[in-house]
C-alpha cells in the first residue's frame, strides 16, 4: 500500500488503465497515509467519504473506456478553492463554517476528468504569507528536516499543498500563486510547481486575494505530472472576465526534452546582495545543464527588477483591501457577539477584528492607506506605472529572441518555523524577491528541484517563459529536470 502512494500521476494513470490497480485501492492507500500524517498538518479538512465515492465512480469510467488522464487520480485541493458543500475557509477564522453552494471552475474541471478529492489543504490565511504560519489551522510543517530536527516551513501560501505532495499524501495538488505562492513552497519541499500565464486558468470560485495577480496552478512530483494537471485545469471560462479564450494544447505531448537552439536568458539583476553561495552555485550549475542540453545562454538585463517587491507590496494589499471588504459578518462566515447597544458599525469592527489574523489586518490597512485620497497617486498609481515598466522589460527581452529565463526560485532553503516571528515583516516579504516579477508581468513561471544545500534541504531553480507558451516552458523545465536528476525524498519522521 505504501508503494501506491509513491506513484506519479503518469504512472498511476497508466496502471489504472491497464487494470493493474484500481482507484479504490489507490485512494484507500492515500486516505490511510493522510490519516497518519497529522504532525504535518497539511490537510485542513479531510474528505475520505467523498474520495471513496469519486474513486468508485472513476473505476466504473475506466472499465467503460472513458478515462481522461486524471480519472481515478487522488489529489489535494488548496483551501482557497470553493468546493460545493465542503468547508472552504481560506484558512481564516472569518470564514469559519462556510460551505459554498457552488464549485470553482478549476475543481469542476478536475472532477469532470474523474479526479478524486482527498481533502482541503492548509495554507496561509487568504494566501497572505510565505511560511504557512498565518493559517487559522496552525502552520503546516515541511516533511524535510535539517540535521538538528528543527521543524521547517513548507513555504507559503500553498504550504499544505507542497507538504502533501512531498510527503506522498496525494499524487498532486492545486495551488495558487499571487507573488510566488506555488513556486516558493515547491522549491522548499523538492517538488515541481508551475504558475501559468495570467488568464490561463479560471479564477471563478477561487477566494480572491489580489485579482490582477492571482493564478491557479498544479503542484506535482515532476514536470510530466504538472503538464497533465495543467491541461485539465486550463481553459476559457465565461464566468471569469480575465479568462483567456485561447486553445489549451496537450502539454504532456510537448515534453520531448529537446531544447537545442533555445535561447535562455540569465538576468544580471537577480544577483542580489547577500545571496548564499549555494544558491549562486546552483544557478551556475543549472545554466551549464541547459547549455549541455544544447541551449544558447545569453546574459540579459531586466532593469526595473529592483522595484518589483515594493510595487507588489503596494498593488497586492490595495487589491486585497477591496476584495476583503465583503467579509462583514452579515451574509456568511463568522459574526462577532455584540454588546447591548452595539450597532452595525460595531458589528463590522468586532467581526473583522476577531476574524482576520494580524498579517491580513496589516495588508488591509496598508492597502486602504495607499488607495486613500492624497496617497493614491503617490503610491498606488506609481506602483502601477512601475508594473508596466517591469512587463516592458520582459517584453523587450522576449522580442530579442530569448525563449526562457533561468533564475533561482528562492533566496534560501526552507527556514525554521517561528524563525521570523519577531522579525520585521519585510524580511518575510523578501522570500518573494525572485518570483513577484512573474506575477506583475502576468507570465508563466515554474520551479524545478535541482539540488540540496549543505543541510540536505532541497533547492529549486525557476524558469520564466513567454506568455501562453507553457508547453515550451514545460519542455525546457523537463530538460532541466532530466539533467538535474533530482530524486531525493524526505526521510519519514511523521
Amino acid at each position: 500500500m505504501t508503494e501506491l502512494t509513491k506513484l506519479t500521476i503518469a504512472s498511476a494513470r497508466d496502471a489504472l488503465r491497464k487494470g493493474e490497480i484500481s482507484s479504490v485501492e489507490l485512494t484507500g492507500a492515500l486516505n490511510a497515509a493522510v490519516d497518519g500524517s497529522d504532525k504535518l498538518n497539511a490537510y485542513a479538512h479531510k474528505t475520505p467519504e467523498i474520495a471513496e465515492a469519486q474513486a468508485r465512480a472513476a473505476d466504473e469510467r475506466i472499465k467503460a473506456g472513458d478515462a481522461p488522464d486524471l480519472c481515478g487520480i487522488p489529489l489535494g485541493i488548496k483551501d482557497l478553492f470553493c468546493t460545493e458543500n465542503t468547508p472552504s475557509q481560506a484558512a481564516s477564522r472569518i470564514l469559519d463554517g462556510f460551505r459554498p453552494p457552488y464549485e470553482s471552475t478549476v475543481t469542476t474541471q478536475l472532477f469532470r476528468d474523474g479526479a478524486v478529492m482527498l481533502g482541503k489543504l492548509n495554507m496561509d490565511e487568504f494566501a497572505m504569507g510565505s511560511s504557512n504560519e498565518t493559517s487559522a489551522y496552525g502552520a503546516a510543517v515541511n516533511p524535510w528536516q535539517a540535521d538538528d530536527g528543527v521543524a521547517l516551513t513548507p513555504g507559503g501560501s500553498s504550504g499544505g499543498s507542497a507538504a502533501a505532495v512531498a510527503a506522498d499524501l496525494c499524487l498532486g495538488a492545486t495551488g495558487t500563486d499571487t507573488g510566488g505562492s506555488i513556486r516558493q513552497p515547491a522549491a522548499f519541499t523538492g517538488i515541481t510547481g508551475i504558475k501559468p500565464t495570467y488568464g490561463r486558468c479560471s479564477r471563478f470560485g477561487i477566494i480572491a486575494f489580489a485579482s490582477s495577480l492571482d493564478q491557479a496552478g498544479p503542484m506535482t512530483r515532476d514536470v510530466r505530472d504538472a503538464a497533465i494537471m495543467l491541461r485539465a485545469m486550463s481553459g476559457h471560462d465565461p464566468k471569469d472576465s480575465t479568462s483567456a479564450d485561447i486553445a489549451v494544447p496537450d502539454f504532456e505531448a510537448m515534453l520531448t526534452g529537446d531544447i537545442r537552439g533555445k535561447v535562455i536568458g540569465i538576468p544580471r539583476e537577480y544577483h542580489v546582495d547577500g545571496m548564499p553561495t549555494e544558491i549562486e552555485t546552483l544557478w551556475t550549475r543549472g545554466t551549464e545543464m541547459l547549455r549541455d542540453a544544447g541551449a544558447l545562454i545569453r546574459d540579459i538585463s531586466l532593469p526595473h527588477t529592483k522595484y518589483a517587491l515594493p510595487a507588489y507590496y503596494v498593488i497586492a494589499p490595495a487589491e486585497a483591501s477591496s476584495n476583503l471588504a465583503r467579509y462583514d459578518g452579515v451574509r456568511f462566515g463568522h459574526r462577532a457577539k455584540l454588546a447591548q447597544g452595539d450597532g452595525i458599525t460595531e458589528m463590522y469592527e468586532k467581526t473583522r477584528a476577531e476574524g482576520f489574523g494580524s498579517e491580513v489586518q496589516r495588508r488591509i490597512m496598508v492597502g486602504t492607506y495607499v488607495l486613500s485620497a492624497g496617497f493614491y497617486d503617490a503610491y498606488y498609481n506609481r506602483a502601477r506605472k512601475v508594473r508596466t515598466l517591469i512587463k516592458r522589460d520582459f517584453d523587450q527581452v522576449f522580442a530579442e529572441g530569448v525563449d526562457a529565463i533561468l533564475t533561482p526560485a528562492t533566496p534560501s532553503s526552507a527556514f525554521g518555523l517561528g524563525a521570523m516571528k519577531d522579525a520585521d515583516p519585510v524580511q518575510m516579504y523578501l522570500n518573494d524577491v525572485f518570483t513577484v516579477t512573474v506575477n506583475l508581468a502576468g507570465l508563466p513561471g515554474i520551479s524545478v528541484p535541482a539540488g540540496l544545500d549543505h543541510k540536505g534541504l532541497p533547492l529549486g531553480l525557476q524558469l520564466i517563459g513567454r506568455p501562453w507558451e507553457e508547453g515550451d516552458l514545460l519542455n525546457t523545465a523537463y530538460a532541466l529536470e532530466q539533467a538535474a536528476g533530482f530524486v531525493s525524498k524526505p526521510a519519514k519522521w511523521w
